[in-house]
C-alpha cells in the first residue's frame, strides 16, 4: 500500500471502512448471482405426452395407509389437464377413484397393477385392473401389469408371463410390463406376452452427466426399437431429480432437471417418441425406498403443487437468491464496517481478508438457515439440524477467531506493544528479586543444572528459594539441599512434607519466606537453564508502577537430536511466536509459570497464588489484569527447559492446562462476561483464547455422534439417512481452513523448516483427545490431580507398550476406520453425501492416528536415547 493511500485511509477511516464493506457486500451478491446464473435450454411449447402420477400430498404416505381425498385428487388432475392429456398410475387398489375422476377431466390413463412378492395382493391388484379396464374402456387406454418386478427380482419371468397372459385374455386394451431397457434385452421372450414394450430410461441412475443424458436415453431407446421392430415402444418413465444425492457424474438440481426435461421433450417430439415423464409431483414418502434422498424429488411440480421451473425462457437454480444474497450482505455489513474502522491500523489486504471472512460466515449462516426448506425433511433430519446448527455457528465463530489472529499476525503494520530487553540498571537501581523454584521428585542433577545457571546470573540483588514439595525419597531432595548450602547464603532450601496446594501451595510458602527487601518475585521450573542477563535486562520494566508481570517465552533445549523432543519443542514454540504476540496487543497474555517475574506487592495484594486451580499461573495473570496492572511480554529466549519426557507426560501436561483453563473459566466467569475492570480486548482473549480447545472437545463429541450415526446408517439404513450436504460442507471447510491458517502462520512466524512444521502439526493434533478430555472434565468436575510433567526419560518397555498412553485414541481410530469400511461397503461412492461423510470420518480420525504416531515416535526416540 502506498504512503498516499495509507494517509488518505487514515484521514477518513469511517468512509474507507464503509467503502470496503460495500465492496465485499457487492462481491457477495455477485457470487450468489454467479451461482444462480440463468440457463437457457430450448423452450418447450405444447402439451406433454404423459405424466407418471402419484397423487399423495406433502405429508401423506401410503405405507402408513394415509391416502388423499377425492377433492385433493381432483385438484391434482385439474392441474395436470392443463399440461398433458395422459397420465400413468401404478396401483388399482390404492386410489381407485383416480379413474373415475380422470374420466371426468377427459384424461387418458395407462393403468398399472402393483405386482410384487405378495401373491395374494397380486391377485387383488390384477382382478381390480381387469374390472377397471372393463368399466372405463374409453379412459383406460393401456394397462401395465407390474412395475420393475423383474428388476427388483420379486418374481420369475415365468410368473410374470402368466400374469400378462391372464390380463390380455380378459381385457381388450393393450397390455405390457414396465422394466428398464436392459431387462428387455436380458429376457427377449417377454415380448411374446405383451402388446407393446414399456421401458424405463434413467441416465441419472447410470451416473451420466446431464449434458450427455438425453443422447444416452435416445441411444437406449433406439437399441430397443431395433431389437423389437414389430412392437410399439413406450418410454414409461424418464426424468431427472431436482434435489438429493449426486450419483457419480449425475448431479440433481432444479436447473439440470429443467434442461434435461426440456431437451427430452423437444427430442421426443422431433422423433415421435411416446413417453411419460417421471413424475408429476414430488413424493416425499419415497425418500426411504432405496433411492436415498433423491427419490423424493422427481416431480416437475413440488409437493405443494408449484411448478419448479418454467418451460420457456431461462432457468434459475434458486429464484430466491437475491433475497438470500441481500440478507447475507446486510447481516455482515455492520460487523464489516466496525472491523474495518476499528482496525484501520491493519494493512488494507488484512482488512479486506477479514471482511471477506465475516461475509463468508454470514453467507453460510443464511445458506444453512434456508437450505433445509429445499428438502422434505423428516423429524430425524430436523432433529439433527436443530442439534448441529448451533455447532455450525460455533464452528464459524472459531473460524473467525482464528481468522482474526491470522489477519493481525500477517497484516499488522507493526506490533503496538512489542517489548525488548532493556539496558541493565546500575546495581544500586536494581530491584531486589526473589527467585522461587518449586520442585517435586525432580532428578537432582537436573535441578542442580538450574541452580548453576542461577548462580551465574549477572545481577547483584537476588536470592533463590528452592521449595521441595512432598518429595518422599531423601535420596532425591537431599543432594539438592546440600548443593544449595555449597552455593552460599543466597540459596535457601526448604523441604515440605506433607504440604497442601500442589505447586501453588509451595509458592505461597515461598512468598512468606521471601526476603523483605524483595520487590520482584521470579518463578522458573526446575529444569530451566537461564541466561546470565535474564534479570539484568528485564527488571527495568518494574520501574513503571503499572507493570505487574514481565514474561518471557517458554523454550526448550537439548531437543535437536531426539525426534520426539524436537517435534514437541517446535509445537510449543508456535504459541509463543504467534498467540502470545496476538494477545499481547490487548494486554491479555497468558502468564505461564516459568520465566516469569511478578511485582511482589501486586502478587501479595491480590491474594497470592490460587490453590483452587491447577493453573495458578494463568489465573494470577488474569487477576492482575483485573486489578488494572500491565503485563509485559518480551519475546526473547532468556531460559530453556526440557520438553516432556514421553507422550504420556506430554498428554498429561496439556490435559492439566485444559482442565485448569476450565476451572478459571468457571471461577472467573463474571470477570470475563461482564463489563468491569477487564477491557473488551482482555475479555475477548480470555473467552475466545480457549475456543480452539473447545473445538477439540466438540470434535470428540461430534466424533462419537458420527460413529453412532454411521453404525445406524450401515445397520438400519431405513431409519438413518445420509447426512445432508448442509451438515457436511461447513465441517469439511472448517477442517481445511483451520489447517491452512495454522500452517501459514507457522511458516511466517516460527523459525523452522517444513519438516519441523509438519512434525509440530502432528504433535499438536495428537493432543486433541487429551485436550478434549481436559475440557469436558474441567466443565463437569471441580478438582483433579496435579500431575507433574516428567522431564527425564522413563523406561520404554515393549513396542506394544508404546501405545499404552493412547489406548483411547487407538480405540477411536479403530472405530472410525470400521465406520469408513462399513460406509464403503454399504454405500460405495454412489452418493456424494456418502463420499463426503467418509472424508469427514477420515478427517476426524487424523488426531487419533496422530496420537498413535506421536506415542510411537516417543517410544522409538526413548529407545534410541537409551
Amino acid at each position: 500500500m502506498s504512503a498516499t493511500a495509507a494517509t488518505n485511509d487514515s484521514r477518513h477511516p469511517l468512509l474507507a471502512a464503509i467503502l470496503l464493506a460495500l465492496l465485499v457486500a457487492a462481491l457477495n451478491i455477485g457470487l450468489w448471482w454467479w451461482g444462480n446464473r440463468p440457463h437457457g435450454p430450448e423452450d418447450w411449447h405444447g402439451p406433454i405426452a404423459g405424466y407418471s402420477v402419484s397423487v399423495f400430498q406433502r405429508y401423506q404416505n401410503p405405507l402408513k395407509q394415509d391416502f388423499p381425498s377425492d377433492e385433493e385428487i381432483d385438484a391434482d388432475l385439474k392441474l395436470l389437464r392443463r399440461y398433458t392429456p395422459r397420465i400413468r398410475t401404478y396401483s388399482t387398489l390404492e386410489n381407485p377413484q383416480v379413474y373415475r375422476l380422470a374420466e371426468k377431466e377427459g384424461l387418458k390413463v395407462m393403468a398399472g397393477a402393483n405386482i410384487d412378492t405378495r401373491l395374494e395382493n397380486n391377485e387383488k391388484e390384477l382382478e381390480a385392473l381387469i374390472a377397471l379396464a372393463r368399466r372405463y374402456p374409453e379412459t383406460i387406454n393401456r394397462v401395465i401389469v407390474g412395475n420393475e418386478v423383474l428388476f427388483r427380482g420379486d418374481l420369475t419371468v415365468e410368473q410374470m408371463e402368466a400374469y400378462l397372459d391372464r390380463a390380455r385374455a380378459a381385457i381388450r386394451q393393450p397390455v405390457s410390463i414396465a422394466e428398464p431397457d436392459y431387462i428387455w434385452i436380458k429376457y427377449p421372450e417377454l415380448a411374446r406376452h405383451v402388446d407393446f414394450i414399456t421401458i424405463h430410461l434413467f441416465p441419472f441412475w447410470n451416473g451420466i452427466a446431464r449434458k450427455d443424458a438425453v443422447d444416452a436415453a435416445l441411444g437406449a431407446y433406439d437399441n430397443i426399437r431395433h431389437m423389437y421392430p414389430d412392437k410399439p415402444v413406450v418410454v414409461g418413465e424418464i426424468g431427472w431429480p431436482s434435489n438429493g444425492d449426486r450419483h457419480e457424474y449425475a448431479d440433481p438440481s432444479i436447473s439440470n432437471e429443467a434442461i434435461f426435461i426440456r431437451d427430452w421433450l423437444n427430442a421426443a417430439k422431433a422423433r415421435n417418441i411416446d413417453y411419460y415423464l417421471l413424475e408429476a409431483f414430488d413424493q416425499p414418502w419415497k425418500e426411504n425406498l432405496g433411492e436415498g434422498r433423491t427419490g423424493a424429488y422427481w416431480g416437475t411440480f413440488n409437493a405443494d403443487r408449484q411448478l419448479k421451473f418454467p418451460f420457456t425462457g431461462p432457468v434459475t437454480e434458486d429464484t430466491a437468491w437475491p433475497w438470500k444474497a441481500l440478507a447475507a450482505s446486510l447481516l455482515a455489513l455492520v460487523p464489516m464496517i466496525w472491523f474495518a474502522r476499528k482496525f484501520k491500523r491493519f494493512r488494507l489486504m488484512g482488512r479486506l481478508f477479514f471482511c471477506l471472512l465475516i461475509q463468508l460466515a454470514c453467507g453460510l449462516i443464511v445458506w444453512s438457515a434456508t437450505l433445509p426448506f429445499n428438502f422434505y425433511l423428516s423429524w430425524i433430519d430436523w432433529t439433527m439440524l436443530v442439534l448441529l446448527f448451533p455447532a455450525q455457528i460455533a464452528i464459524l465463530a472459531i473460524l473467525l477467531i482464528n481468522g482474526f489472529e491470522f489477519t493481525e499476525v500477517l497484516w499488522r503494520r507493526r506490533w503496538q506493544r512489542e517489548a525488548q530487553p532493556l539496558r541493565p540498571d546500575r546495581p544500586e537501581k536494581q530491584p531486589f528479586v526473589s527467585i522461587h523454584l518449586a520442585c517435586y521428585n525432580e532428578p537432582p542433577e537436573m535441578v542442580i543444572a538450574t541452580l548453576d545457571s542461577l548462580a551465574a546470573l549477572d545481577y547483584e540483588n537476588f536470592e533463590v528459594l528452592v521449595i521441595d514439595n512432598n518429595t518422599r525419597n531423601p535420596e532425591v531432595w537431599k543432594p539438592v539441599e546440600a548443593y544449595c548450602e555449597q552455593l552460599g547464603k543466597r540459596f535457601r532450601f526448604f523441604h515440605l512434607e506433607p504440604w497442601p496446594g500442589f505447586k501453588a501451595g509451595a509458592l505461597n510458602f515461598g512468598l512468606k519466606e521471601t526476603d523483605p527487601r524483595a520487590e520482584v518475585v521470579a518463578v522458573i521450573d526446575a529444569d530451566y537453564v537461564v541466561r546470565p542477563d535474564w534479570l539484568a535486562t528485564l527488571t527495568g520494566y518494574f520501574h513503571d508502577p503499572k507493570v505487574a508481570v514481565v514474561q518471557c517465552p517458554q523454550a526448550h533445549r537439548d531437543f535437536e537430536h531426539n525426534r520426539f523432543r524436537r517435534m514437541t519443542a517446535w509445537e510449543f514454540d508456535g504459541f509463543f511466536r504467534i498467540g502470545m504476540h496476538h494477545r499481547n496487543e490487548r494486554n491479555a497474555i497468558i502468564q505461564h509459570g516459568t520465566m516469569t517475574m511478578v511485582r511482589r506487592s501486586a502478587l501479595e495484594g491480590t491474594g497470592g497464588w490460587s490453590e483452587w486451580t491447577i493453573c495458578e499461573d494463568a489465573e494470577l495473570g488474569l487477576r492482575l489484569m483485573h486489578a488494572g496492572y500491565e503485563l509485559v511480554y518480551v519475546d526473547e529466549l532468556m531460559g530453556k527447559g526440557l520438553t516432556p519426557a514421553d507422550f504420556k507426560a506430554y498428554k498429561s501436561q496439556r490435559y492439566r492446562w485444559a482442565f485448569g483453563a476450565m476451572q478459571i473459566l468457571k471461577g472467573r466467569w463474571d470477570w470475563m462476561t461482564k463489563k468491569g475492570p477487564l477491557s473488551l480486548g482482555q475479555r475477548f482473549h480470555f473467552l475466545t483464547g480457549w475456543f480452539s480447545w473447545f473445538a477439540d472437545a466438540l470434535h470428540l463429541v461430534f466424533t462419537l455422534m458420527a460413529i453412532y450415526w454411521t453404525a445406524g446408517m450401515v445397520a438400519f439404513p431405513h431409519l438413518f439417512s445420509l447426512p445432508m450436504q448442509l451438515f457436511l460442507i461447513p465441517v469439511i471447510g472448517f477442517f481445511f481452513a483451520k489447517a491452512i491458517f495454522g500452517i501459514v502462520l507457522y511458516r511466517a512466524r516460527v523459525p523452522c523448516g517444513w519438516y519441523d512444521t509438519l512434525m509440530a502439526s502432528l504433535a499438536s493434533m495428537g493432543l486433541s483427545h487429551a485436550i478434549a478430555r481436559g475440557i469436558l472434565h474441567g466443565l463437569t468436575q471441580e478438582k483433579t490431580s496435579f500431575v507433574v510433567t516428567a522431564k527425564s526419560r522413563r523406561l520404554g518397555g515393549s513396542n506394544f507398550a508404546a501405545f499404552a498412553p493412547v489406548r483411547e485414541e487407538v480405540l477411536m481410530a479403530c472405530a472410525l476406520t470400521l465406520c469408513i469400511v462399513g460406509m464403503a461397503l454399504s454405500f460405495g461412492t454412489r452418493y456424494v453425501e456418502g463420499t463426503l461423510w467418509m472424508v469427514i470420518l477420515a478427517a476426524q480420525s487424523i488426531p487419533y492416528f496422530s496420537a498413535m504416531a506421536g506415542a510411537w515416535i516417543a517410544h522409538k526416540a526413548g529407545d534410541k536415547a537409551g
